[in-house]
């Protein structure tokens, strides 16, 4: 099956020109600038003018639920969404039930989603106090990274005794993704809280609680120990001005040891949303400042922040009820990150070079993925074409996340995802999800 893209206009590598696309199997033989050469035919042919060809979305931090939490969200429903969203690979967390904190829990991941997912996919081991034993283990061609939560968040997989984080970072070369908030500090805040304005306050005092010294002192204290340990630390959901400081502003490369992710809520939201939105921008950390916001967006365009993720973790909204100590923390993105930071795009943010780079080429170079990430003749055929000047409004209707809300409905978006490519299959095409597809694990080279 030989299929062409054509009259579109190409962001890759730094790159923007129009030009045409061949997809042959399940990759990339050909990419044209300009015309189409006369001798290149196809089973297939997609006229994508005026549309914008991007390489397909890479998510390096989703929350699917599945195994255990499957009713409020699963591999099939969220994937579904993943794919309408343009992104076409995801690294899945540990905390589900049961945890994947054992090599058979890991194993037991990667088996369902062969047969259910339909986007690419990898998986973080979640290491605990008493499992680092098991590290040596893993298989780095197929495990994406080590989760350690520094901070507890839902499903409680604190580790919080400093010789266990220390054989963590001295015991793996595999990249170690950490949530990084303070567990004294935020007890502490929360005794405070409690005491100044009753058993669950108001979720604007989400960010009291969680406050931007109770994600300093976990950062700094990780970023210490990759130091001292020469370990590679991907700090996750960077959400505060203070820690940014804490960074480097290197261009990812393959030798950057210490990385940074920022997440679609925190470079969209503030805390003055929390009077419109409520609990349905509660997450750990919390949506912080305006100040904190505008310096994540800065951090993308200097090298402080490397890659763009979701932290997509759907709750039910039942289980987002009460204030900032009962509403449970996490929101559904995975199926508009694409189309916020577009938005950002139209906002001279970012440009549209800038967030291909830190959505699909730097998760690719961060974790060492193989033959995704780029639009490159040989790697695989993950794509997606979106379109400018398209108005649409998130609504029930059109929220595929089992979880059926969005804290973005009612929004209009002037971008549309208009068709995404999962190793050359066209999964996703003008609101239509392709169920039949199924995705790959993901290789990560050595």
């Amino acid at each position: 099956m030989r299929t062409i893209i054509q009259n579109a206009i190409i962001i890759n590598e730094g790159r923007s020109f129009i030009g045409n696309l061949v997809i042959e199997g399940d990759c990339i033989a050909e990419i044209c600038e300009g015309c189409l050469p006369n001798h290149i035919h196809g089973d297939k042919v997609i006229d994508a003018q005026g549309m914008y060809l991007l390489p397909g979305i890479i998510d390096d931090h989703v929350h699917f639920r599945d195994p255990g939490l499957i009713h409020k969200a699963d591999m099939t429903s969220e994937s579904r969404a993943a794919a309408a969203g343009g992104v076409t690979s995801y690294m899945d967390m540990p905390n589900t039930l049961p945890q994947t904190t054992t090599l058979e829990t890991l194993e037991e991941k990667f088996v369902s989603a062969a047969k259910y997912s339909l986007v690419n996919y990898s998986f973080f081991f979640g290491v605990t106090n008493d499992n680092v034993s098991l590290l040596p283990y893993l298989d780095s061609r197929r495990v994406c990274g080590v989760k350690l939560f520094m901070g507890s968040s839902t499903g409680n997989m604190l580790v919080d005794r400093d010789e266990s984080l220390r054989q963590v970072f001295a015991g793996t070369d595999m990249l170690i993704m950490a949530h990084c908030e303070d567990q004294n500090i935020i007890q502490s805040n929360t005794e405070l809280v409690k005491l100044m304005y009753g058993d669950d306050p108001d979720v604007s005092f989400h960010p009291m609680v969680r406050n931007v010294e109770a994600c300093y002192q976990s950062t700094k204290k990780a970023v210490s120990l990759a130091k001292e340990t020469g370990a590679r630390l991907h700090i996750a959901h960077v959400s505060t001005a203070r820690e940014l400081q804490l960074l480097s502003s290197t261009p990812l490369n393959t030798d950057k040891r210490i990385t940074a992710e920022a997440c679609v809520a925190h470079l969209y939201f503030t805390d003055a949303d929390y009077a419109r939105l409520g609990t349905r921008i509660k997450c750990n950390p919390a949506i912080k400042t305006e100040a904190d916001r505008n310096a994540l967006r800065v951090a993308l365009t200097n090298g402080c922040i490397d890659v763009i993720g979701t932290d997509h973790a759907p709750h039910l909204l039942s289980e987002k009820q009460g204030g900032c100590l009962k509403a449970v923390s996490g929101m559904p993105m995975v199926q508009f990150s694409l189309v916020t930071m577009l938005e950002l795009v139209d906002l001279e943010i970012l440009t549209l070079v800038q967030l291909v780079e830190k959505m699909c080429h730097a998760p690719a170079t961060l974790f060492r993925i193989e033959k995704r990430g780029y639009l490159r003749v040989g790697y695989k055929a993950d794509l997606v074409l979106v379109k400018p000047h398209s108005p649409w409004k998130v609504s029930k209707e059109n929220i595929l996340s089992k979880c059926g809300w969005s804290p973005l409905e009612g929004h209009t978006f002037d971008w549309q995802v208009k068709y995404t490519f999962v190793n050359g299959q066209q999964v996703y095409a003008c609101g239509e999800v392709d169920e039949s597809v199924r995705g790959e694990e993901l290789q990560m080279r050595e």
